[in-house]
């Protein structure tokens, strides 16, 4: 099974919670659900959902490592967004037990847009086993 999600980003850099979206597409079933981000200047991580400055912390010292205005060769203006996705990463997995994602207590599911607002798709796919 591969689900879609698209997201509408309101944000230049943000985290975006999208925990509930994908556990709205999963099957009652056992496995392994893979979450992919098919772009090069977003990504998706896990970590804590419960205290929204986490993920401003974490928008901020991204910033602060790989800032807009360094010397970059690319000239888009967006050569930033591109290294923290790379660093960040654009896929992720974890694990389902009978329907329900096996998150620790704090975590949450996260869509990163780094170089937004945007249009955006997350796809979804769920391995049985």
């Amino acid at each position: 099974m591969i689900g879609k999600i698209n997201i509408q980003t309101n944000c230049h850099k943000c985290l975006l919670n999208i925990t509930d979206k994908i556990q709205a597409v999963l099957p009652k079933k056992s496995g392994i659900c893979l979450i992919f981000v098919p772009h090069t200047t977003a990504g998706i991580t896990i970590n804590e959902g419960a205290d929204k400055d986490v993920s401003l912390d974490i928008i901020n010292y991204l910033q602060k490592f790989i800032p807009k205005n360094a010397d970059f060769l690319h000239i888009e203006g967006n050569s930033d967004a591109h290294i923290v996705s790379s660093l960040i990463g654009t896929s992720t997995e974890v694990i389902v037990e009978n329907g329900s994602l096996l998150l620790g207590t704090w975590q949450k599911i996260f869509f990163v847009e780094f170089d937004g607002p945007r249009t955006r798709s997350v796809y979804i796919k769920f391995i049985e086993g």
